[in-house]
């Protein structure tokens, strides 16, 4: 009796004695892929913003768990808002051994400098998380409330206070924008390379105030340097642990309850070169979703206050299409489309 069974490579004719063993023998011959070399982690963006730290996050998460058998080297490609690092990627089209970390400026950055560059010249892998957006005062300023430090730069008049963030025409400028629409105020907009750099900066008292990320301003937050005046989303982040003596993040009020209707939440996503093949994608989604079932993971999306949203394949593509939408229409309100 013949009978038929389909590999990766085809149909495979075998008598009924020989099926079970080419059924054995087989399998090993069709693993599924997985890197044959060390494999570049591509952030485009400084070193100790929030896509440095989570890339480095889940370098040291890979490693301890012995998720990979070849090493995940970071490297940062911060030139041009992100736009080294975006090219980098494009450039390398079919190489399964370059991922790259993407935050919002995946839509900003070709939109403001006009780099020929778009998301779908790459591959989506897995929407890792969205991030949240805090506005951060030094906690040595008297600022009870979010409110309160509005009617101060009301008071103080236009281009007296300073707005620290972390580049130009990206995400902490756009949501800086949006501030000044939403309460008829003026900042002086500082830019910096990376939220490491803007939480120091506010801790030294050279900025009045900034929109960080949590897990960029946190260390400050807990130490009682910087107060957390309200997050930029239309509900409370869901943590209750304490992070200072007093306060969780859950404590900390939306800016809408503060009288100040702005909202923002950013992409922390995984794309891969284009032309890869669907073996070698399906690698990187599984290895994320094992990354996601770390102890280690659950821990840093707690302590840095994140929306665990998780998507990959048609879903992520669908968000994606929806949020490049979003973008556009930010940043032709605020001014920053490259002009063509």
């Amino acid at each position: 009796m013949i009978k038929e069974f389909i590999t990766t490579r085809g149909i495979v004719k075998a008598t009924a004695g020989a099926f079970a063993t080419l059924a054995i023998t087989a399998t090993p011959a069709f693993a599924a892929w997985e890197p044959t070399k060390p494999v570049e982690f591509v952030v485009p963006a400084g070193t100790g913003g929030g896509a440095d730290q989570m890339a480095r996050l889940i370098q040291g998460v890979i490693i301890k768990n012995k998720l990979m058998k070849e090493p995940l080297i970071v490297v940062n490609k911060s030139g041009g808002a992100g736009a080294e690092g975006f090219l980098g990627v494009k450039n390398e089209k079919g190489d399964p051994h370059k991922i790259i970390i993407t935050l919002s400026n995946l839509f900003t950055t070709p939109m403001a400098t006009g780099v020929p560059f778009n998301w779908k010249e790459m591959t989506p892998v897995a929407m890792l998380a969205l991030d949240q957006f805090v506005l951060w005062t030094n906690a040595e300023q008297p600022y009870k409330s979010a409110k309160e430090y509005i009617e101060a730069v009301k008071a103080a008049g236009p281009n007296k206070f300073k707005m620290g963030g972390t580049g130009s025409k990206q995400e902490d400028q756009i949501i800086t924008v949006g501030l000044e629409k939403a309460t008829g105020t003026k900042f002086i907009y500082i830019p910096f390379k990376g939220g490491g750099e803007v939480a120091v900066q506010l801790v030294g008292n050279h900025l009045q105030s900034t929109v960080n990320n949590p897990i960029e301003a946190v260390a400050q937050w807990r130490a009682g340097k910087l107060k957390a005046q309200c997050v930029f989303d239309s509900v409370r982040m869901p943590y209750k642990a304490k992070i200072t003596e007093t306060q969780s993040w859950n404590d900390i009020p939306t800016c809408k309850e503060a009288g100040i209707p702005t909202e923002y939440t950013m992409l922390r996503g995984i794309f891969m070169p284009a032309g890869v093949t669907p073996d070698q994608l399906a690698y990187y989604v599984d290895l994320f979703k094992k990354v996601r079932e770390t102890p280690e993971w659950k821990d840093y999306m707690e302590k840095g206050a994140f929306n665990t949203t998780f998507k990959t394949g048609n879903d992520f593509k669908v968000w994606l299409e929806a949020a490049e939408k979003q973008h556009a229409t930010l940043m032709q309100e605020a001014g920053f489309m490259a002009k063509k």
